[in-house]
């Protein structure tokens, strides 16, 4: 039985285990206008777009009605400006989007669908022509270049990311590292009985281990159900993530030293002795000022993406569902 501990097995890391306006308007965003949680309004008079006042973002309608399919024969009949939405594209669209009520399955689904027709008839209007990169369709090079065309993103400035990095500071910590051994009494998590042996049988092994710590490798030869035990029950050096979350949230609680009782896992219980722990440390701006820079990045893209979603809903002729706004990205 395999213990989760996430590592290798020679000590070194653990045990293996309407009537429409024809034309949507270009947002911008900027990092200060994402800080301050709101998008003012944008005018883009120079280049003879529409100038546009974003209304408060709203959650997307309902559903109406008629929406729902009655059986597998009976699809919704929407219209996006004209364009049909095929039944055979709703039912391919369906996979991808999972919910406990078809209803719901379904509007999701259509919705996608109208958000993907829109963006598609913007880039007939402006005529785009692009070639689709590596790994991407020529559908979804399309609605990329029109994204970065229609909404312009600023990208986060350094006083920004400062500023982030001062107000998130638990944020910039380096993972703990610990090095431990453990001993593993197996069970199934579903066998009461064997778990309750397990559970006796560990507080007797750690009776032993408190009188005589250097028992350790001993015992662990003796009784772990580990492969480590090979190695003294070694689990080499462990950081977050390579250990079931169960087990992960005892562990890199303890102290240097043995551990005062069993660990509980899906695997069983094990016995634990710390030999060393490295607490995480305060990571340097310069360390994680990039990764600062992405994320303040794609914060404000996001919500110029949904407010630009919106522009194109609401200057469109949508039959057959109602959107009161678009969250979505494209893609999604």
């Amino acid at each position: 039985m395999a213990c989760g501990c996430g590592g290798t097995n020679g000590g070194t890391g653990g045990c293996g285990g309407a009537d429409k306006p024809p034309a949507a308007p270009v947002v911008e965003a900027t990092l200060a206008q994402e800080l301050a949680h709101e998008l003012p309004p944008v005018t883009t008079a120079a280049s003879g777009v529409v100038e546009f006042t974003p209304p408060a973002l709203a959650s997307i309608g309902e559903p109406e009605p008629l929406l729902i399919a009655s059986s597998e024969q009976d699809w919704p009949r929407i219209r996006v400006n004209g364009v049909a939405i095929e039944p055979d594209a709703m039912a391919q669209e369906l996979q991808y989007h999972p919910a406990d009520e078809q209803s719901e399955a379904m509007f999701l689904a259509v919705q996608a669908l109208v958000i993907r027709e829109l963006l598609e008839q913007r880039c007939q209007t402006l005529g785009l022509q692009v070639e689709a990169g590596a790994g991407e369709s020529q559908e979804e090079a399309a609605i990329r270049s029109l994204i970065e065309l229609e909404v312009p993103v600023a990208e986060a400035d350094e006083a920004a990311c400062e500023h982030f990095y001062a107000s998130n500071l638990p944020r910039f910590v380096s993972a703990p590292l610990l090095a431990a051994r453990h001993i593993l009494l197996a069970c199934t998590p579903e066998d009461a009985e064997a778990r309750s042996v397990a559970r006796e049988q560990g507080q007797a092994l750690l009776l032993e281990l408190q009188q005589n710590p250097a028992r350790f490798t001993e015992l662990a030869l003796a009784h772990s159900a580990c492969p480590s035990k090979e190695q003294g029950g070694a689990l080499g050096q462990l950081s977050k993530g390579q250990t079931v979350p169960e087990f992960e949230r005892q562990l890199f609680r303890q102290p240097q030293g043995l551990v005062s009782q069993p660990l509980e896992s899906r695997y069983g219980f094990h016995l634990v002795f710390v030999d060393q722990r490295l607490d995480g440390v305060q990571l340097p701006y310069t360390a994680v000022a990039s990764s600062i820079r992405s994320e303040l990045y794609q914060r404000v893209w996001q919500k110029a993406v949904a407010q630009y979603l919106q522009t194109l809903v609401e200057a469109a002729d949508i039959e057959g569902i109602h959107l009161a706004g678009a969250a979505l990205m494209p893609g999604q």
